[in-house]
């Protein structure tokens, strides 16, 4: 069971993270692999730096982790192709839903999370490519119980964009004990899109780096 510090009322951080997921009101209904926003919220090419900040409250809407939902997501724009995996939890307090995002010739990917764990975290997400090609992104998530996201920088998409991938693994700061949660841009074979350490698996790549690392094979 999720904790929710701060004396939140039972189920509060949970519906915060699911108005976080859920769809725009009045939005149409689309299907759950590709989906459009409003209007763009986050125009042009990111920089070099990974991005990650907390979502306002009242304007937290992210995409929904049931399938026949509609994954609106927040700073996309018209023609935003998003696949996003389901939303996936740990016992320790992390939630988050991971998404391959598609805009004009670019391609990145992007973390929603909650973390109601009370300590700092960090992330590492790394889109994955055709041909090997990965870019990688570290950040870091305070224990606050809000609503965030992360997100690799932009690249030109390199062929078709359903050749990409999304993970996003979460551990202690400066990769400092287990692995907690791992979220996906698609589903594994069991369905939920989750594949949670056993407890001792560490994360290599969260190693508290800021910058995103690229790498083709």
């Amino acid at each position: 069971m999720l904790r929710h510090p701060g004396g939140d009322p039972p189920g509060s951080g949970r519906t915060r993270l699911l108005a976080l997921a859920g769809v725009v009101t009045c939005a149409v209904v689309l299907p759950f692999a590709v989906a459009s926003a409003g209007q763009v919220g986050d125009q042009g090419r990111a920089g070099a730096g990974p991005t990650v900040r907390p979502l306002p409250r009242g304007d937290d809407k992210v995409p929904s982790a049931t399938p026949t939902g509609s994954p609106l997501l927040l700073g996309l724009g018209l023609a935003t192709a998003a696949r996003c995996g389901p939303e996936v939890s740990s016992p320790d307090g992390i939630e988050a839903q991971t998404c391959v995002l598609t805009q004009g010739e670019d391609t990145w990917a992007r973390t929603y999370y909650r973390n109601a764990t009370g300590r700092p975290l960090d992330a590492a997400l790394t889109l994955m490519g055709p041909g090997d090609h990965t870019v990688q992104t570290h950040c870091a998530l305070d224990g606050d119980d809000e609503p965030g996201l992360c997100e690799t920088p932009r690249e030109p998409t390199r062929g078709a964009p359903k050749a990409y991938t999304a993970i996003a693994e979460f551990a202690g700061r400066d990769g400092s004990g287990p692995l907690l949660l791992r979220s996906g841009s698609e589903r594994n074979d069991r369905g939920d899109g989750n594949d949670r350490s056993d407890g001792n698996d560490r994360s290599d790549r969260i190693d508290g780096s800021n910058s995103p690392v690229i790498t083709d094979g």
